[in-house]
């Protein structure tokens, strides 16, 4: 629900809507044209990112990687709300709009992209890893669906503005859970991580019989 996939499939009308067309009007390129070329630019600037990712994952641990990713996705998107709201030149607003898209991006890919499936897969016990991961799954999936059959429908009624709050709501909302709740299971194997919750799991059940 932070809105990536809506994002990422209305890529080139967001961009189109934020006046992007400005930014490469004097190269005779049209707002469409330019939204979709600024568009693939994005999709590529993202594969550094994961690779970035990849690398920093095992170093910085996965709940670090989290919290600091998601203040970015929170800057970004507020930004966005900013510039919607607030008026400013036309070229400024394109450039601000594009930065931001962009860092969006970049930055849900080296944080909340990855570590979400990969602590999925850790934190189950293996007698039930297999339901738990295909439920996982199909939950990714049905808020895949809202997030992108709804974005069109609250661009029009809530706008550009709107839409970026709430998902920078969902983001705060994120980065509350990820810090009480997420513990680092950086360098610990599947054995270890599921005796972890166990311990947690027992404690909490003990706790609630006193």
């Amino acid at each position: 629900f932070s809105g990536i996939n809506g994002v990422l499939y209305y890529t080139p009308q967001i961009l189109e809507q934020a006046g992007v067309g400005v930014l490469l009007s004097n190269l005779g390129i049209s707002s469409s044209s330019a939204s979709l070329l600024i568009s693939g630019i994005t999709t590529l600037l993202m594969l550094p990112s994961i690779a970035v990712a990849m690398r920093l994952m095992d170093i910085a641990g996965r709940r670090s990687l989290l919290l600091s990713t998601l203040p970015v996705l929170i800057i970004s998107l507020l930004v966005l709300v900013i510039g919607s709201v607030v008026k400013m030149g036309n070229v400024v607003h394109a450039a601000i709009s594009t930065v931001s898209v962009v860092l969006y991006f970049c930055f849900f890919v080296m944080g909340f992209g990855p570590i979400p499936n990969i602590l999925c897969a850790e934190i189950f016990p293996t007698r039930v890893r297999g339901i738990c991961i295909a439920i996982c799954a199909l939950t990714f999936w049905i808020c895949d669906i809202i997030v992108t059959y709804s974005l069109p429908v609250l661009l029009k009624s809530v706008g550009l503005a709107g839409v970026f709050g709430m998902y920078a709501v969902v983001c705060v909302i994120s980065w509350v859970f990820v810090f009480l709740k997420v513990p680092e299971t950086k360098g610990m194997p599947l054995e270890v991580i599921t005796e972890f919750f166990s311990v947690g799991a027992k404690q909490v059940a003990a706790a609630k019989n006193n």
